[in-house]
Formats: C-alpha cells, sequence, structure tokens
C-alpha cells in the first residue's frame, strides 16, 4: 500500500511558475515510477510527464519545455516544475506510482488526493 500526498498547488498569472510536490509513503520510493496528471473541468483525466525509476522522463507534447519531472528517493517525494503556465493549465494535478510508469491512468494503482492549479490570464 502506497500513499500519496500532493501539495503545492494554487492561483497563478499567466506565464507563472509553480512547483507542485507528491510526497509518497508506504513502499521505498526508488522502486517506483511516477506519474502526473491532470483533469480539468468536464475532460477526462489527461498524462502531463512521468519519470522512470531510473530517472528517466517523458512529457506530453503539452507541456513538453515548460514542466519539468523529478523525484528524491531520499525525501520520497516528487516534484513537477511547471514554467510559462496559461489558462489551458489550469486543473487539478494528480500524482500516481507504479512499479513501471505509463502515460495511461488506467495502469496506476496509487493516486494522490490532487491539487488544484489555476492559471488566471
Amino acid at each position: 500500500q502506497v500513499q500519496l500526498v500532493e501539495s503545492g498547488g494554487g492561483l497563478v498569472q499567466a506565464g507563472g511558475s509553480l512547483t507542485l510536490s507528491c510526497a509518497a509513503s508506504g513502499r521505498t520510493f526508488n522502486n517506483l515510477g511516477m506519474g502526473w496528471f491532470r483533469q480539468a473541468p468536464e475532460k477526462e483525466r489527461e498524462f502531463v510527464a512521468l519519470i522512470s525509476r531510473t530517472g528517466f522522463p517523458l512529457y506530453a507534447d503539452s507541456v513538453k519545455g515548460r514542466f519539468t519531472i523529478s523525484k528524491d528517493n531520499a525525501k520520497n517525494t516528487g516534484y513537477l516544475q511547471m514554467n510559462s503556465l496559461s489558462s489551458e493549465d489550469t486543473a487539478i494535478y494528480y500524482c500516481a506510482v507504479r512499479g513501471i510508469p505509463s502515460t495511461h491512468a488506467n495502469d496506476y494503482d496509487y493516486w494522490g488526493q490532487g491539487t488544484q492549479v489555476t492559471v488566471s490570464s
């Protein structure tokens, strides 16, 4: 069993930055890959970024070059650094973990509660 707690969401102006955190407990973090997903109102949950157990990142085209995913195994915490935010990034952001991360939300068993990111134009 893994528990995930996200933090770092909030209200930011367009062009601004936020860093989301995802703290994990219940299992050794260095054996886990992590995915970040987001869900805007009336839209399906969509893939944002993932990082493998060994630190290999993968990004959705919509965030490539603006977002950076990372994980600190010593702190059992993953991060999503978000720069150059626009109103289209407004959503609830979720982290999820599994041994081999995936771009498909349905592949994950463990999810955080989500953190709201609102970008004002």
